[in-house]
């Protein structure tokens, strides 16, 4: 309704003051946002709360911003579904009035006799379910049905042995149950409260349970109430509410429990924000643990009323939707005290009462995105973590030793410096050290170095001229200052802007990466100069190279501007390959987070065949899910998007036990190592958010260079550098996923890998633009013709290949490392670096420069 307004559709007695008739669209709106806000930072205190009294040791909680999002890590914790339940709990408690059997019975039949009707048609879609009739359940104290009747199961009501082969008309137990679920559609599934006393005569239960059903069809008997031709049978705003708990050893069986509701609204009369207190006691006699409640002040009024007018009925004690207790009331209950029985083990109280206490969720909580990494798999993980960790540390070290000499060494002590920094600061943020995590930690190492590379090679550059080693470090870092900051400013640049506009691992990535930045700029430009100063001050020897680096890099003269057709028809080539390559494997693999699903790591005690695996587990899940090989032979990963929208409390549980029977088939011991649940909307954020942080960081990085270089083709080659680096990672990636024996789907870890290699290339980018700019500014660039400006524009990319090749093979080291030995979960992310430092090196040198030139050639030619 083009012309409505909003505030007529917010005017609630809960808004009164706030939005009224005459409220602007936007003042709602602002409202709106508001609640909001208020909601989620309500909701990660209600959270934070439960968790704190859950027991975990070290748990990371952290909201995300501006997704509505919450992280939540909760390490050494093995009970999946109890988990669940606390973080999904909203803590609704409601107090409701209920109907009694009697009242609803006969409505039931009713209803069993219109579905009959509705399903006709269609008979043949209610007769393929696998609706056991359930069998003869005894009730207890708890039930309100008296102890001497018993429910029956529609067979036993039918007067039908389920056990007899055949009947007198020689019908088999089969042919005989799908009649009857034919006749009875509803109470096929549902079991009504009717027992039979001692002479075999049906009685119906007393109290407000209904019936009974297996925790498999509570569903579908859902979807048959909420029909409206079913629903008008009831009386208005009547509902039907399962019980909390099942009330049989083998945990199938849920009671159904009838509901009233006598307010004009249809809301519970006691519900909200109604506890000040709940502490867990236990039973006299039975010894069974039972919650006992204290109600606010406005609540126990309400409470009392409520008690009064309904002596000799009971009231459901419902909380999220589930009916915890039904007890039957003796007399009126003053003072706001009440208790919940129902059965519950220990555990089960401590959680409820956690929940309780820590109060409602303002908004319902739902897991969109949910990682079980097994203990075996994350010790694994974490050892090989730590040695190549180690490994990559050491080869870096012993490089810049190696090759600057004692000057080396100082780099090497900021570099550990710098890392102690920004893993202090991401500890004291409480952050989360993930893969995009640790991509930051390793372009915050080539930051590092890279800014003392750039300093060293200008000191080794007048040291090369005659000058003292004091006046030598005084000018290098002068004219190396230039760089060094450019490449700081557009890291940090491309850090805030991934940080406003990207999501989960991007601002993972992003957080990393601008603390690594301010932090390496800080012990680049002071402590390795503390350092240089104070053993001057000493009149000690600073060697910045030993006899076999001394002369490195200084009689290189390639000719790259002359050989730029040769890099274009090289990528053009590639990138070609990898389009053909795209074409005809139909796509990048994605990985489960990219495309929604679940995400199972198997380990088998033998190798097992994909294949196989994979038709075993299509008989379960009823479609093929994808098995592949996962690091050692006899571990596989195996993705499926099976119940994948289905919500339910259930639907988890449902499928790693269609996962379970279909491994059970294969004859192995197995044992799962890690699962992943990633939602439709988590991963259409996680593609959207990634696309547009690349393309406003190509935006931005293009406006920061023009300004700072006061050139448009300075920008826009950089830009179609940036893009060309992706094109080629990408390109390899597809040309190359089956071939090589390790994974390379498309994942969040890749987009991680990218946004680094995006961030290497743009600073190897402005570090050569900076040296271009210094040579031809010295020679006064205006007269220049073409050929000379092009043999100076070499000269600058010759003297600035020191410096390039020794950052890259710093980083490749390091990402080396972590390929060689870092374990199959991070081998996919460590390729993509390593590609990428290669490849954003070559760009930098073949690529960008060139097109710059190339562009700024045809402006004179059409000038011309």
């Amino acid at each position: 309704n083009p012309n409505g307004k909003l505030a007529l559709n917010f005017q609630t007695v809960e808004l009164k003051g706030k939005i009224e008739f005459n409220t602007s669209d936007e003042e709602v709106l602002k409202f709106l946002r508001e609640r909001i806000e208020e909601a989620i930072a309500t909701s990660e205190n209600t959270l934070r709360a439960r968790i704190d009294k859950f027991g975990v040791s070290t748990p990371n909680i952290q909201r995300l911003a501006s997704s509505g999002r919450i992280l939540i890590e909760l390490p050494g914790v093995t009970d999946k579904a109890r988990v669940r339940k606390l973080l999904q709990g909203s803590a609704n408690l409601e107090f409701w009035e209920t109907y009694d059997n009697s009242e609803i019975y006969p409505l039931l039949e009713t209803a069993n006799t219109r579905l009959k009707e509705i399903l006709t048609p269609i008979e043949d879609s209610t007769s393929n379910g696998d609706a056991t009739i359930t069998t003869t359940i005894k009730t207890d104290s708890t039930t309100a049905v008296n102890k001497d009747t018993t429910t029956t199961s529609l067979a036993s009501q039918l007067g039908t042995d389920t056990k007899d082969t055949t009947n007198k008309l020689g019908e088999t137990s089969a042919d005989t149950l799908a009649k009857m679920r034919k006749e009875n559609p509803l109470f096929a599934l549902l079991s009504a409260a009717v027992g039979r006393n001692e002479q075999g005569q049906p009685v119906l239960g007393q109290g407000p349970v209904v019936g009974y059903a297996l925790v498999k069809d509570t569903g579908k008997i859902n979807a048959f109430f909420n029909n409206p031709k079913i629903k008008s049978v009831f009386p208005p705003k009547s509902k039907f509410l399962w019980s909390f708990k099942a009330i049989d050893k083998e945990e199938t069986t849920l009671q159904l429990i009838a509901i009233r509701s006598t307010s004009r609204d249809g809301k519970a009369p006691l519900s909200g924000d109604i506890i000040s207190d709940a502490r867990k006691q236990f039973e006299q006699g039975s010894g069974s643990p039972s919650i006992s409640m204290s109600m606010k002040t406005d609540a126990a009024n309400i409470w009392k009323r409520l008690t009064k007018e309904n002596i000799g009925k009971s009231i459901a004690i419902v909380l999220d939707n589930s009916v915890y207790s039904f007890p039957t009331v003796q007399g009126e209950i003053a003072g706001g005290s009440s208790s919940i029985t129902g059965n519950f083990t220990i555990q089960e109280a401590d959680d409820l009462v956690n929940i309780l206490k820590a109060g409602k969720l303002p908004a319902p909580a739902k897991i969109v995105e949910e990682t079980v990494v097994g203990p075996t798999l994350g010790a694994e993980a974490i050892s090989k973590g730590f040695i190549s960790t180690i490994i990559a540390l050491l080869l870096v070290l012993l490089f810049m030793g190696f090759y600057y000499s004692k000057a080396g060494w100082v780099a090497d002590l900021a570099m550990v410096i710098n890392n102690f920094f920004v893993i202090g600061i991401l500890a004291s943020f409480g952050a989360v050290l993930t893969l995009p995590g640790i991509a930051g930690i390793v372009l915050t190492i080539a930051m590092s170095v890279d800014a003392n590379i750039l300093i060293f090679e200008r000191i080794r550059e007048e040291l090369a001229l005659g000058k003292t080693t004091a006046v030598a470090i005084k000018e290098g870092f002068k004219n190396a200052m230039s760089s060094v900051i450019d490449s700081h400013i557009t890291g940090l640049l491309l850090g805030i802007i991934l940080f406003v506009f990207g999501s989960g691992p991007i601002q993972g990535f992003a957080t990393t990466l601008m603390i690594g930045i301010v932090s390496s700029l800080f012990c680049a430009i002071f402590i390795t100069r503390l350092v240089f100063d104070r053993w001057l001050s000493k009149n000690k020897a600073i060697p910045f190279s030993n006899k076999f680096t001394d002369g490195a890099f200084k009689k290189i003269n390639i000719n790259f501007v002359g050989k730029r057709k040769y890099y274009y028809i090289f990528s053009t080539l590639v990138i070609t390959a990898g389009v053909i390559a795209y074409v005809m494997k139909g796509g990048f693999s994605l990985g489960v987070d990219f495309k929604g699903g679940r995400s199972y790591v198997v380990r088998f005690d033998d190798v097992k065949p994909t294949e196989e695996v994979r038709n075993a587990l299509e008989v379960t899940f009823g479609e093929a899910p994808e098995v592949k090989t996962y690091g050692e032979s006899t571990q596989q990963r195996i993705t499926t998007t099976y119940l994948i929208g289905d919500e339910s409390d259930n639907a988890e549980a449902n499928v790693e036990t269609k996962l379970t029977e279909g491994l059970n088939t294969l004859g192995t011991k197995y044992q799962i190592m890690s699962s992943q649940k990633v939602g439709e909307t988590v991963s259409r954020d996680i593609k959207e958010k990634a696309v547009w942080a690349v393309l406003l960081s190509c935006l931005v990085m293009f406006v920061f260079i023009f300004i700072r270089f006061k050139k448009w083709q300075y920008g826009l080659g950089s830009v179609v550098a940036l893009f060309h680096d992706v094109a080629i990672v990408l390109s390899i990636y597809v040309i190359f996923d089956g071939i090589l024996p390790f994974s390379l789907e498309i994942t969040q870890d890749f987009i991680a890998a990218i946004l680094t290699v995006m961030s290497y290339s743009m600073v190897d980018s402005v570090v050569v633009f900076d040296r271009i700019r210094e040579y031809l500014t010295e020679r006064n660039k205006s007269d220049l013709d073409k050929h000379e400006r092009e043999r100076v524009i070499n000269f600058a990319l010759n003297s600035t290949l020191s410096r390039t090749i020794n950052t890259a093979l710093t980083i490749f080291f390091v990402m080396f490392a972590i390929f060689a030995f870092g374990g199959e979960t991070i081998r996919g992310f460590a390729f993509a670096l390593m590609i990428g430092i290669v490849v954003g090196t070559y760009s930098s040198i073949c690529i960008a420069t060139p097109i710059v030139i190339d562009l700024e050639r045809d402006k004179k030619e059409d000038d011309k």
